[in-house]
């Protein structure tokens, strides 16, 4: 054997002399003492293979504690995360500087920025490349022995969520995306939060609702797209529709005017003007005013505010939430798993594998938050309201565990609100707001939610306070601006709610861009005869919100033609314009004897759309509804208009009796929805005196004939005659309408 070594020791290529000594050549008893090239081969599988079965062996009957091999590694933890992955190999190899744990500075937990990143990335990528593959069996080995353990860092946090948008009825309901949750929490508009266990249900002195809330027929349209990415409604995606019920004509007060916006319901799409829902132009008889680009204007005070607060807010959004405690770090991998069946759309797969977490980890809060938001999910895939009950309550267990992360404590919190809401729960959304603003005092985000949450259920006084405070720590906060002018607006504080809503609007701060704030700053200045309405009407316009400068609805089928004027045969309706003005005089006379025996039949407008004077009216059918004690006054006319559909089953508008008396102007004002026409017979006239005007077109009225126009468009009415001005009004379905959409369009 000696021989061999020093045979071999010698090295280099031997000569072809030295090959026949070893050829031929031997040891004085004839042995030979070379190794042959087959035999080397044959030794060097013998060993590979005992080495293999070795390995096995060690495997198979756990000769080695992985555990406590692990744990030796952990003494080489670098960045403080507990544990020895790839990070802390960059660092003891020198490739990254030695970080102080997340714990112990604030400053750790900032992430990356993206140049940064980039940077890093590129300067490091073969090093990184090179490190994987050195310890890279180890890792996997020992980390897949022990799931709970991997704590190795990686981009894609679990909150991280797949995003599912449908269009639906004036509004998007969203598959919980987390994606979008967590950018809404970073610009201080959370998506979806719950109750920690240190506030107590019992304890709120707010019942919750279990019903929907009932809407009034004469009240602006609750700010959907302020509740955080608000829900979008399920409905059937081939017809225009809306699940809620809009105000009638004027937009003065933000009340209950949300419907049970649930699942259970079956209607067409329909949502607020948006720039892909822009009707038809309006042809030459209306003449808009010129398109002059005024968003120059208001872009110039946001910039000025960019250079202070901006980058306060660009700051915060730079922090991504944290939603894993110590324990829930432990079992990443687990998590991580769950989600990614989230992501990828199985919902039903995700809710398996998160109700075994929770089985298996009961003190998890992300594993019982995945719960909830794949029950979220699920309850939209199924359309189904107690899965979506049982996803709220499950949202509400979240912060009822011990060690909760803040963070998703605020997720948790407003996702339940959120879905609170959707379901017409406005109480008890409310009782949610009010615990996330006990919790965490100092975020004005959450105050402001809870102002809306005020409104929504028509208790201005509670959302003007909590306005107040947001303004009082917070000066420059322009959701409460926007909202707190609103509030003076309805309280008919004219003048005094303009800087509020200009500053909210310029503000550019998110949840100001919306249509109701630049239709009541531009009515406000139009009450106060400033001219630059039309300048903030433009620039709504400009942004989506309304159809044309002069056409301002917000709740809106998108490609209805658009125009002013209409004439009988344009509208289809020639049947019942005949029919009306051929019995004009019946029509006539059963309204007078109403006003001469029942005056108090006739109901003041309280729509605060009037400058000045007297103006009632008599309603004999509200929302596709008819007034039997109403009709029973006027018997003949109502048995006329049963045959006609169009008008007594138009459910976004009235059939009724129209009293002006002398010294009366309505302000310019427009109707909220472009899904209907307008028609006026005229029944008792003045001579001169009256009229009205819809967009730039001044019109009279004549006894025994009707005008039509469509009220989505501006319009303003004076009376200035000797004597009372008395109409009968008739709204009917927009003509291009589908059987359909007339079916399934809710109520306005």
């Amino acid at each position: 054997m000696a021989s061999r070594k020093s045979s071999r020791a010698t090295g280099g290529s031997p000569s072809p002399g030295s090959k026949r000594e070893t050829k031929h050549g031997g040891s004085k008893n004839g042995k030979k003492e070379g190794l042959s090239g087959s035999s080397f081969f044959t030794w060097f599988m013998v060993i590979a293979l005992l080495g293999v079965w070795t390995s096995v062996a060690v495997v198979w009957f756990e000769l080695v504690d992985y555990e406590e091999v692990l744990g030796k590694l952990g003494i080489y933890d670098a960045d403080g995360d507990g544990d020895f992955d790839v990070e802390d190999a960059k660092v003891l190899l020198g490739l990254k500087e030695r970080s102080v744990p997340a714990q112990s500075t604030p400053e750790s937990e900032e992430p990356v920025q993206p140049a940064e990143k980039s940077y890093v990335e590129s300067e490091h990528k073969t090093a990184d490349i090179e490190l994987e593959e050195e310890i890279q069996s180890v890792l996997h080995e020992a980390l897949h022995s022990h799931p709970g353990e991997r704590h190795e860092d990686v981009d894609e946090s679990v909150s991280d969520q797949w995003q599912v948008k449908e269009e639906t009825h004036g509004e998007t309901f969203e598959a919980p995306a987390p994606d979008d949750m967590l950018r809404e929490f970073e610009t201080e508009i959370p998506e979806a939060y719950e109750t920690p266990d240190s506030v107590q249900k019992d304890a709120d002195p707010v019942v919750e609702d279990t019903g929907a809330v009932e809407s009034e027929p004469y009240e602006i349209p609750a700010l959907d797209d302020y509740v955080a990415d608000m829900e979008e409604r399920v409905s059937d995606p081939d017809t225009p529709g809306d699940s809620e019920i809009m105000p009638q004509d004027t937009m003065e007060l933000y009340a209950e005017d949300r419907v049970h916006e649930d699942y259970s319901e079956d209607q067409g799409i329909e949502s607020k003007q948006t720039e892909d829902d822009v009707a038809i132009e309006p042809e030459e008889s209306e003449k808009p005013v010129k398109a002059e680009d005024y968003s120059d204007d208001v872009q110039v005070g946001k910039s000025e505010k960019e250079t202070e607060q901006d980058k306060t807010d660009k700051a915060k959004k730079k922090k991504k939430p944290k939603l894993l405690n110590k324990f829930d770090k432990t079992i990443k991998a687990e998590l991580d798993a769950a989600e990614k069946l989230r992501k990828k759309g199985k919902v039903e797969e995700a809710l398996r594998a998160f109700e075994a977490l929770v089985n298996r980890y009961p003190q998890s809060p992300r594993a019982r938050y995945g719960k909830a938001q794949s029950e979220d999910d699920l309850a939209e895939k199924m359309r189904s309201n107690e899965m979506l009950q049982q996803a709220i309550n499950t949202y509400d267990e979240v912060v009822s565990l011990p060690n909760v992360p803040s963070d998703l404590i605020k997720l948790s919190l407003k996702r339940e609100a959120d879905r609170q809401q959707f379901l017409g729960r406005m109480r008890g959304s409310l009782v949610t707001l009010q615990k996330l603003v006990q919790l965490f005092p100092g975020e004005t985000s959450f105050k402001n939610d809870l102002g809306v949450g005020y409104l929504l259920i028509g208790d201005n006084n509670n959302a003007k306070k909590v306005y107040e405070e947001v303004l009082s720590l917070a000066p420059n906060d322009g959701f409460a601006k926007v909202h707190y002018g609103f509030i003076l607006k309805a309280e008919n504080k004219i003048a005094e709610s303009i800087p509020y809503l200009q500053e909210g609007l310029e503000s550019g701060d998110p949840g100001t861009d919306d249509g109701r704030f630049y239709f009541h700053l531009g009515d406000a200045l139009q009450r106060m005869g400033d001219k630059e309405a039309y300048k903030w009407y433009e620039l709504g316009y400009q942004r989506g919100h309304f159809a044309s400068v002069w056409q301002r609805s917000l709740y809106n089928v998108k490609g209805l033609k658009a125009q002013p004027w209409w004439t009988a045969r344009e509208t289809g309706y020639t049947e019942l314009v005949k029919s009306l003005e051929k019995n004009w005089k019946l029509i006539r006379d059963e309204g007078l004897a109403v006003m001469d025996k029942k005056r108090s039949l006739f109901l003041p407008e309280d729509e605060n759309l009037r400058e000045k004077g007297d103006w009632s009216q008599f309603t004999l059918w509200q929302q596709g509804r008819k007034n039997e004690n109403a009709c029973k006054s006027v018997p003949k006319t109502c048995a006329l208009l049963e045959r006609f559909p169009e008008a007594t089953g138009c459910r976004r508008g009235q059939i009724k009796y129209s009293i002006m008396h002398p010294g009366t102007h309505v302000w310019p004002h427009t109707g909220p929805t472009n899904c209907r026409l307008r028609m006026h017979l005229g029944l008792v006239i003045p001579k001169e005196g009256c009229r009205i005007r819809c967009a730039q077109e001044d019109r009279d009225w004549e006894e025994g004939k009707v005008l039509i126009f469509d009220d989505s468009f501006e319009h303003e009415v004076w009376q200035d005659a000797e004597s009372y001005r008395l109409i009968f009004i008739v709204d009917v379905w927009h003509p291009e309408l589908t059987a359909q959409q007339r079916r399934t369009l809710p109520a306005i």
